[in-house]
């Protein structure tokens, strides 16, 4: 006679494996694919049960979303007075205070804002999507890509200190790199194994793909844009010469800081979107759902396992409190976690302390006049630079409009380290002195300016996890593992770091491994035949 096993038993087996008890629950159809509107299971299953959530950003109050549909009692504690934790869109009366910094508020004028967190939603993140759908959030189109923006290099090449448009360096290395591989396709230098007639489509798509001539060489073409544009009458408009191979090597635009994968990347390709009015509208959405149970203010500062559930201290304006609850999800970013009092095992609290995460940071800067569109025709998209800045992103909103706001930079590890040491009126300083070296209008259009270095932000002390191969085997497991009656969520417990959707997945993830949990002396299914 075969083995039974009841769902009951299965799913309080799966509950162990942490982030596996997801797929299981699909597995046995409890769960529809992402994205659903809910989760299939039968509301009320929680009542008399209190899950008690560290972190009111968007993996713990998308957690908290979701548990309650199933009849949980949550409470959110969220050290911030706000929510959202990194999903921070930044406009006039928004204010921090860093670990090394006073507090400063932005003064920006209304309806202008920047997002100092995440900016940007692929079109393939379906569950980020879905709760935008399903929240009420609308979306517009980000432009990530613009063949308009910059590559910039400080060096002494020849294309140093200029700034060059992306499609001319873009289309002079695709014309190049074209040439030569069709010049040794048609040489048989390369081992193709391809029929003659093959090797000739093949050729016939490198002189297409590299708009190369009908001997196969690279002549510069209207795809690089003009040195004077066409127009009316005899106006057919001049086309200006390609950048020399060498001068495009030489001057270091082939360098790391200039790769410019955003065409390429999974992540990065489009079409990519925002949310209208900032990215923060989610969480704002999200916060409307669950307000009721989220504490803002409340500091936690011990996380305890005891025999029947956890007991949480955390203190608020209005001194310490002691909670207790059945179970915990933690989605306090490991920087902050590692400084809490807690009762983790060795592995957990060897993985908290380990893992990295990433240093970087952002200025907006306000402009009276949208120069880059009105002089330079520049709508959205980035600007690529080699110096402390790394990027300029142009905003992919309210074009046309009188005033705007550029993230003056945008970088990360040891340029954000160091920007990050300085003053926020020196973070300024710089971002307008070499950011006038490619916009010489920012003397005189700029008007204030905010920035953010994360890894300064008390409650995040960094951008977003970074796991070394070998550590996705190790601490990363460790985190995907409920640590007695202490669940993990947030980026950090997928391979969706520093993206929202990282958030999302966690949080469906973590909710169906407590739900099978706590619901499995209150639930019996049908058997199971092996």
């Amino acid at each position: 006679m075969a083995n039974q096993l009841s769902r009951r038993d299965f799913l309080a087996k799966s509950a162990v494996l942490g982030a596996g008890a997801y797929p299981a629950m699909l597995a046995l159809s409890l769960l529809p694919g992402a994205p659903a509107h809910a989760f299939a299971l039968e509301a009320g299953h929680g009542q008399g049960k209190h899950v008690v959530v560290l972190g009111g950003g968007l993996a713990g109050m998308t957690a908290a979303y979701e548990l309650r549909k199933l009849g949980y009692r949550c409470t959110i504690l969220e050290a911030r007075e706000r929510s959202g934790g990194r999903c921070w869109s930044i406009r006039g009366g928004s204010s921090t205070a860093e670990t090394q910094n006073p507090a400063h508020a932005a003064g920006f004028d209304k309806g202008l804002y920047f997002n100092a967190g995440p900016s940007r939603i692929p079109h393939h993140h379906q569950l980020t999507m879905h709760y935008c759908r399903e929240l009420g959030v609308p979306l517009e189109v980000y432009n990530n890509v613009n063949e308009g923006s910059y590559y910039f290099a400080e060096g002494k090449g020849p294309l140093s200190n200029k700034k060059v448009r992306a499609r001319e360096v873009h289309n002079d290395m695709r014309g190049y790199l074209n040439e030569l591989l069709a010049k040794a396709v048609s040489q048989h230098q390369v081992d193709t194994a391809l029929t003659p007639e093959d090797a000739a489509k093949v050729l016939e798509y490198l002189r297409a793909e590299g708009g190369l001539d009908i001997d196969k060489a690279y002549k510069a073409s209207a795809r690089r844009g003009y040195a004077e544009g066409p127009g009316a009458g005899n106006r057919p408009g001049k086309i200006a010469d390609p950048h020399r191979l060498a001068d495009i090597v030489s001057s270091g635009l082939l360098d790391p800081d200039f790769y410019n994968v955003a065409e390429y990347t999974y992540e990065l390709q489009m079409t990519m979107f925002q949310a209208v009015g900032g990215m923060d509208r989610i969480a704002q959405a999200l916060e409307r759902r669950v307000a009721d149970c989220l504490k803002l203010g409340a500091e936690v500062t011990n996380i305890q396992n005891q025999a029947a559930g956890v007991k949480i201290l955390y203190k608020d304006a209005q001194g310490p409190h002691e909670l207790a609850a059945d179970l915990c999800i933690c989605t306090v970013p490991l920087p902050v976690l590692s400084n809490l009092s807690h009762n983790f095992s060795a592995d957990v609290s060897r993985a908290i302390d380990s893992v990295a995460y990433i240093q970087t940071g952002k200025i907006g800067l306000q402009f009276k006049r949208r120069f880059w569109e009105e002089d330079e025709q520049i709508f959205g998209g980035i600007t690529h630079t080699n110096n402390d800045l790394t990027q300029i992103f142009y905003p992919s909103y309210d074009y046309l409009s009188q005033k705007g706001i550029l993230i003056g930079y945008y970088n990360f590890n040891e340029k954000a380290q160091r920007v990050g040491e300085l003053t926020y009126a020196q973070r300024e300083q710089l971002a307008l002195q070499k950011g006038q070296l490619i916009h010489p209008q920012y003397p005189k259009e700029f008007e204030q300016s905010f920035s953010v270095s994360w890894q300064k932000q008390p409650y995040s002390l960094g951008g977003w996890a970074l796991y070394a191969p070998e550590e996705r085997q190790t601490h990363y497991q460790a985190l995907l593992k409920p640590d007695g009656h202490v669940h993990f969520a947030g980026e950090h417990t997928t391979y969706l770091t520093a993206w929202m959707a990282g958030a999302f997945e966690s949080a469906r993830s973590v909710v169906a491994a407590v739900h099978s949990r706590l619901s499995e002396q209150r639930v019996s299914y049908p058997t199971v035949k092996s």
